[in-house]
């Protein structure tokens, strides 16, 4: 077991589409709790929110709840990982270097994560359990 952990194949332990499919329901699970109170909010009428890049607050709420709801809802279920993933990286993009520009690490570093971690599945994309793939085969 220790000589796996040391291993350089990555697939030594868990193969890497179960570690994407990991990946991608904790990441968008996460995410879709910060963004489903913003959807609601959308639906709900009350469009107040902050105008981080200049579109208005109303404009703003509604792109970031389509991407921390609706996308993170594609990225669980690996439909579209890729596209899905950009709206999200960059309303955290905004987030980390817009809204929160002034703020300590510390208040920025959530957003920051959530970043890295979209930004790595549009690179590795869905995996062999995604929706995604599921089409492909089709």
């Amino acid at each position: 077991m220790f000589k796996k952990l040391l291993s350089k194949n990555i697939d030594t332990i868990v193969p890497i589409d179960v570690s994407l499919l990991i990946l991608r329901v904790a990441i968008g699970g996460s995410m879709l709790t910060h963004g489903w109170p913003k959807l609601m909010k959308v639906f709900s009428g009350n469009l107040s929110f902050g105008d981080p890049i200049g579109l208005g607050p109303e404009i703003s709420l509604v792109l970031a709840a389509f991407a921390e709801a609706i996308c993170s809802i594609l990225v669980i279920a690996g439909l579209g990982t890729r596209l899905a993933t950009i709206p999200l990286v960059f309303t955290m993009a905004v987030a980390v270097f817009v809204a929160h520009a002034d703020d300590p690490f510390g208040t920025k570093e959530k957003a920051f994560m959530f970043m890295i971690v979209f930004l790595f599945l549009f690179f590795a994309g869905g995996g062999k359990y995604s929706a995604d793939s599921w089409f492909r085969k089709k």
